[in-house]
């Protein structure tokens, strides 16, 4: 037996760890995304800290203007204005062209001719899964020509599968000085929580188009990648990071989007800059100054979304479903320029709190009530997410839902188990006691069962005794089978009519039966309703005395007496057999009170002190100067003709 029950310990034992297991892994990996995206939106992303990054974005407004697709020589246009009027610190194309366009080759030309004179332009570039003819040549000169100063410090590399490099047509290649990526690698959920900072190609770290800007506004800069921080040699910069397939990312840390924008960043339509660009050339003055460009860091990309779909830049972010991507590449760099990162919890870090919320929970389960359980699991839960918006507020982000979610399910199976023991014991003790004790003793008995000792309390009470008169002499009148089958009836009768008024059948004693009012069930009206009991009773044994007498049977009378006052109730017996009673001279004097029916040829009196409780609802006789057995002082009692009330 003892082998069985350590086997089921076990067994229980394992499927909640079992259990446990399955919650963690659908939680990190379903709904714990889903809270980081909360958390970052509400808690972590606050507006830019400065006005030096800005975007030019090709946008409905600029396609309304002029049909899509633009002749490459547009393009020209936005950076000659950049180049030749202003005087930005650089510029980001976050495009990519990977092939002349034959359709317009002097368009072509004129382009080339516009970024070959731009020492600060940067173009993007993408990795591919796909492998072109003359890609070993070309990776060698990408290389060359676009790498930057890199120590791989990486111990824990993971695997790279790109295959090629995003191919320039060759005059675009020959007339670009730098690249970077562009690649934003999605979570499973298909939303951008980090950026590609550096892309792992054939063994060599190519940068990101914003990491790659800061290399430019850095000078000589060189990058140490580790396996959990990027750092330099130059600056205090410090790039949180994880190692994932095809390179080394960092979590990004968004803003708030500008008022009535989509962007965090002040953005610029395409078509105005075009136009600023033509006015300029003509002498005219232009719509947007140049000079507002002067030591700004710009973007150049596309988010056009109604009309042409091909520019939809978009991507699913924390911050909108819909958000520009050419915002992406901006966001990072802000991030940089002020190391504002960030930082993903440990999982020792995880780990310890998993610990701490679980052994927390564990002791509260064991040692104290479901309520205070409830109570310290909701106060946890509630300080638990203050906590975690105050580190999202510093750039910190920790699992928020896991922990709950294993404090509450552990909770449950926990007191689920308890329940489903606590009800076989509880069946057990209603199977032993049931047919001796009332439904009103027995659910409390249930109720405390972890309380079920010997003992009890002083409270006050009401006691009521109903008698049946003469039964002595009609029991030799009948047969036993009779005299059971009357007493049956007599009983089921009166017993809804206490239970309907609180009531509690203490016992029955041969024909008599002992109530009790205001314990076990709590009743603040025992008194009234104990005397409004009574009167039904009478009501319903008139009922059956006028039945009975229809069927032949006996004609009987009961008589009923009740007294209120301050008992001893509880547990009485033995360790191992309990009987829940009343104690006390309150109990004593109901008994005497009730025989003094047969005395003065009445059927319900009450005591002097029950009476003092419901003289407003009782039309009563007094009865004076009662001497009563065991009482040295003479008493006053009262015969109840009717309820008023």
């Amino acid at each position: 037996m003892k082998i069985v029950k350590k086997f089921k310990s076990l067994l229980i034992t394992l499927s909640i760890l079992v259990l446990l297991g399955v919650v963690y892994f659908i939680s990190a990996t379903f709904f714990e995304p889903k809270a980081y995206n909360f958390f970052v939106r509400n808690f972590s992303a606050k507006h830019v800290k400065s006005s030096d990054i800005v975007l030019i974005v090709i946008d409905d407004k600029s396609l309304t203007k002029i049909r899509w697709p633009w002749k490459r020589e547009l393009y020209g246009k936005i950076f000659k204005y950049l180049g030749e009027y202003s005087k930005t610190k650089v510029i980001g194309f976050d495009a990519i062209f990977r092939s002349n366009d034959t359709e317009n080759p002097d368009s072509d030309t004129n382009f080339y001719n516009d970024i070959s004179t731009l020492r600060n332009f940067i173009a993007g570039f993408v990795p591919s899964y796909e492998k072109y003819s003359s890609q070993n040549s070309y990776d060698k000169e990408f290389k060359d020509k676009f790498s930057i100063n890199v120590v791989d410090r990486r111990e824990n590399k993971m695997p790279s599968y790109y295959r090629s490099l995003s191919m320039y047509p060759q005059r675009y290649f020959d007339e670009l000085s730098y690249s970077g990526s562009v690649m934003t690698t999605p979570d499973f959920d298909g939303y951008i929580r980090a950026i590609d900072q550096f892309v792992d190609y054939k063994g060599s770290l190519y940068p990101s188009l914003s990491l790659r800007m800061y290399e430019y506004l850095n000078p000589n800069t060189t990058f140490y990648v580790g396996d959990r921080y990027i750092t330099t040699n130059m600056t205090d910069l410090k790039i949180p990071v994880s190692l994932r397939y095809n390179g080394v990312y960092n979590n990004i840390r968004y803003y708030k989007n500008l008022n009535n924008s989509e962007y965090a960043h002040k953005t610029y339509s395409a078509i105005d800059i075009i136009d600023s660009y033509e006015a300029l050339k003509n002498g005219k003055t232009p719509k947007i100054s140049p000079k507002e460009f002067d030591n700004k860091i710009v973007f150049v990309g596309a988010n056009a979304k109604a009309i042409a779909v091909g520019l939809q830049d978009v991507k699913k972010t924390p911050m909108s479903d819909n958000y520009p991507g050419v915002e992406i590449q901006a966001t990072n760099l802000e991030n940089l320029l002020n190391n504002d990162f960030i930082t993903l919890s440990s999982y020792l870090i995880d780990v310890i709190i998993l610990i701490f919320l679980l052994g927390a929970t564990f002791l509260i389960i064991k040692y104290t009530s479901l309520a205070v359980s409830v109570t310290f699991c909701a106060a946890a839960t509630i300080i638990y997410l203050l906590i975690s918006a105050l580190l999202y507020n510093f750039g910190i982000a920790v699992s928020v839902i896991t922990p709950i979610t294993l404090q509450v399910v552990m909770m449950s199976v926990a007191y689920s188990y308890r329940f489903i023991l606590e009800g076989r014991n509880k069946e057990k003790i209603k199977k032993a006691m049931g047919k001796y004790i009332s439904d009103d003793v027995m659910q409390n008995v249930v109720k405390n069962i972890d309380n079920v000792t010997l003992g009890g309390k002083r409270a006050e009470m009401t006691i009521l005794f109903a008698d049946i008169r003469g039964f002595t002499s009609m029991s030799e009148k009948i047969s036993a089978e009779e005299v059971s089958m009357i007493l049956n009836e007599y009983f089921s009768s009166l017993e809804p009519i206490i239970t309907k008024y609180n009531g509690v059948i203490n016992k029955f004693i041969g024909d008599a039966v002992m109530a009790i009012f205001g314990e076990p069930v709590q009743d603040k009206n025992h008194v009234q309703n104990a005397v409004r009991c009574a009167d039904e009773m009478l009501k319903k044994v008139a009922e059956l005395r006028e039945k009975w007498i229809n069927e032949g049977k006996p004609k009987i009378e009961i008589g009923i007496g009740i007294n209120t006052g301050e008992a001893f109730v509880g547990n009485i017996g033995s360790e191992k057999r309990l009987e829940y009673t009343v104690i006390g001279d309150v109990v004593n004097l109901a008994s005497r009170i009730e025989s003094y029916n047969k005395v003065y040829k009445t059927n319900f009196l009450i005591s002097s002190t029950t009476y003092e409780k419901v003289r407003n609802i009782v039309d009563v006789i007094k009865i004076s100067d009662v001497s009563v057995r065991g009482k040295e002082k003479k008493l006053d009692i009262y015969e109840v003709l009717r309820l008023i009330s």
